[in-house]
């Protein structure tokens, strides 16, 4: 969970104003029960008085809203033609004086246009697909919409479409040809089918994943849902941490916070018309398989008792799931598209993921006859409801004494894809590792700030302490490690910066804000209310932590943070808090150093930066041919090219994991696989090539320590 959630004064005043006001927005809804006219005045009223940063609702928000909004309905041009785009532009520089007055003209001209243009297309595709595609012919096709302006005309349009189309279906074509090509391997008295019957099995697979997504999808959406997107696309001008939550996602979201997903165990987002994974639920199906990675995109889902897959490239996120959701047991296969480009199918058996696996957990692991502890964090969880009976800080507590228990000398702190959490857990975690002081900063819009101390002088480790951190480390995450590196208590390792997101978000109900409403349910809205900032004084927005032992990752050059995103906050700065750094006899910049050179020697990192460049290049390819020869030569490459990289999945250190006396008490009357799940994550942990620096480094902390002592004792 990327948010930090945190009630606080000004909340509180916006709900009463909120209150009082709603005599007005009531008054309204009774002379016009336009649901969507009283939820942009809620929505308005919000954004003014609640966020952190309020924009001017002026002709520049009304400009980038249009460009936006225009994006977030067409996003690769395929309806609308460059008559439409002319017609809606006279609307550019009054969306604002619209808001304003709760005008929905706008939403009424473009939706309307939308569900004509869609009732077009759908005549478009059909004619399209009911003819051959000739693979022969050398064309290619931009996936890069930027590149590409409105259709002129209904040939330019449906020019559009043809290639569209045949760029779905190749795949398709290729799957075929592939699956012809094993059934005779297998059997050589096995006929082939011959190229025409290939072709047209290609299409009519293509034509039922369109079928499925206008009928079964696209029909099926409400004026309400396309409404949600216009609010989506409003509130998103203020930054992209705040956004609107529609009664159908707000129930999803509900169901998500109550601790169970049913399913493969992976998040995902919509990144213009593709379907991306953002994170793997740690002990989920997805997880388990080893196969699926953050990054990947889902191009079709195929169900067990289906032959072939249904093609969800452009279908909305929430549709999407519906065919990647099942019950627990069924199995379903993903074709996926790796960041090198290769694609690959993935069959996934489903299952309850309980977010119980999302907690803290930790192994033990010797390295010459010295034990250290690594506790995973994927999260920094919390029950609201009892901040006593689940909580993140009070389980790593639990685990670093199991594993004092056992002769630790260093730990290792690991929150890589760690996207962050609640916040009064972050300051009572940075707490276990020094005696008291401040933690982080928080500050609202015209008020002063305010400084979260650890008030706790006992500290649970006085040890050696190394962070592992990436790109996608988040938030709460970034708090941590900022307020360890700060205090210099623990050496950071890991990406060349964090994610970068220094805000914190509050959820409203919106239906709570109005005394009456008899207009239906509202949604909610995901609120930037806050910033926090170091005890240094400098904020992680954009800027991230950045490492004191940077080593390259998969996304060192991918643009995966918040500074990659729509419509950041900036970076700023408040004053310092008072705090003094830990009182050790570790030698920091020795150690740093020592790792540094270590890592500017290490061939696996070399090999992983090598790889990290070559992914990177093959996502600014935007042009694919549809010529079969040459797309299938491309994929060949690609695959042929990944094959250097094999050595990275393939390393091994000489490093053994294992859990400690507590947990293995819990085997034997265990029934949820909890050693196979264990032990799947020791063997990760003995290919880890940053774990394995990561006890270098303690190694290291704990010889400067007695260097330093000793001289320090001599002077």
């Amino acid at each position: 969970m990327r948010k930090i959630m945190k009630s606080n004064y000004k909340i509180l005043m916006l709900v009463l104003l909120l209150a009082f006001a709603s005599c007005s927005f009531t008054t309204k809804t009774f002379s016009n029960p336009d649901k969507d006219k009283l939820l942009i005045q809620v929505i308005t009223f919000v954004l003014e008085q609640g966020h952190f940063d309020p924009m001017d609702m002026d002709d520049d928000f009304s400009t980038q809203l249009f460009s936006d909004y225009m994006e977030a309905i067409d996003p690769v041009k395929r309806y609308f033609y460059q008559s439409d785009y002319k017609d809606f532009e006279k609307f550019k520089l009054t969306l604002d004086d619209q808001l304003k007055t709760a005008d929905i003209t706008f939403f009424n001209v473009t939706n309307e246009r939308m569900l004509k243009r869609i009732e077009e297309v759908k005549e478009i595709y059909k004619e399209v697909l009911s003819k051959p595609f000739d693979y022969t012919i050398d064309e290619t096709f931009e996936t890069d919409y930027d590149k590409v302006g409105f259709a002129k005309n209904k040939s330019q349009m449906k020019e559009r479409w043809r290639k569209l189309l045949k760029f779905a279906t190749i795949s398709y074509y290729d799957d075929i040809h592939a699956q012809e090509e094993a059934a005779k391997n297998k059997d050589d008295s096995y006929v082939m089918k011959t190229e025409p019957e290939i072709e047209k099995e290609a299409r009519e697979a293509t034509l039922k994943s369109m079928n499925v997504y206008f009928h079964d999808n696209i029909d099926d959406l409400q004026r309400q849902d396309w409404f949600a997107l216009y609010v989506d696309a409003i509130v998103g001008e203020f930054d992209p941490h705040t956004y609107y939550l529609a009664p159908r996602n707000k129930e999803d979201f509900d169901q998500r916070m109550s601790g169970k997903l049913e399913g493969i165990g992976a998040r995902l987002t919509k990144n213009m018309d593709y379907i991306k994974i953002v994170e793997l639920i740690s002990g989920g199906p997805a997880w388990r398989s080893q196969e699926l990675e953050v990054e990947d995109i889902i191009l079709k889902v195929k169900q067990e008792d289906e032959e072939l897959p249904v093609n969800i490239v452009g279908m909305r996120i929430n549709d999407a799931i519906k065919y990647i959701k099942g019950p627990k047991g069924t199995k379903v296969t993903l074709t996926i598209k790796k960041i090198d480009g290769t694609i690959k199918d993935i069959t996934i058996t489903r299952d309850i993921v309980e977010l119980v696996e999302t907690y803290a957990k930790s192994s033990l692991v010797k390295k010459d006859n010295k034990t250290f502890g690594v506790i995973n964090l994927p999260a920094f969880y919390v029950d609201f409801k009892d901040y006593k009976k689940l909580n993140a800080a009070i389980d790593v507590k639990n685990e670093i004494e199991r594993l004092k228990a056992e002769g630790m000398e260093g730990l290792v702190l690991d929150l890589r894809n760690n996207g962050g959490g609640s916040l009064p857990t972050v300051v009572d975690m940075a707490g276990l590792f020094i005696k008291e002081g401040p933690i982080v900063q928080v500050r609202s819009t015209g008020e002063a700030k305010e400084v979260l101390q650890d008030r706790d002088r006992s500290i649970t480790w006085d040890g050696p302490l190394v962070i592992l951190v990436n790109e996608i480390s988040a938030s709460a995450s970034e708090i941590m490690a900022a307020a360890m590196q700060d205090y210099k208590r623990a050496i950071v390792i890991g990406s060349k910066q964090t994610y970068g997101k220094g805000t914190v978000q509050n959820v409203i109900n919106l239906n709570n804000m109005l005394r009456s409403n008899t207009t239906g349910d509202l949604g909610a809205l995901a609120l930037t209310t806050q910033k926090y900032y170091r005890i240094n004084g400098g904020s992680v927005q954009l800027e991230g932590v950045k490492s004191d032992v940077k080593v390259p990752g998969r996304f060192s050059f991918i643009d995966v943070g918040e500074k990659d995103k729509k419509n950041p906050l900036p970076w700023d700065e408040i004053s310092a808090a008072s705090y003094a750094v830990w009182d050790n006899y570790f030698d920091y910049d020795a150690t740093i150093s020592s790792s540094n050179e270590r890592m500017s020697q290490n061939e696996q990192l070399k090999l992983i930066e090598e790889n990290a460049k070559w992914v990177k290049g093959k996502i600014d390819e935007t042009v694919y041919s549809l010529n079969y020869n040459k797309y299938k030569e491309n994929i060949n490459l690609n695959e042929e090219e990944s094959k250097r990289f094999d050595a990275i999945s393939k390393y091994k250190t000489n490093l053994t994991f294992e859990s400690h006396a507590y947990e293995r008490s819990l085997f034997e009357s265990d029934t949820t696989d909890l050693k196979e799940k264990r032990e799947r994550w020791h063997k990760s942990l003995s290919q880890d090539v940053y774990i394995e620096e990561a006890l270098n480094v303690l190694e290291d902390l704990r010889t400067s320590y007695g260097i330093k002592k000793v001289a320090n004792v001599k002077d």
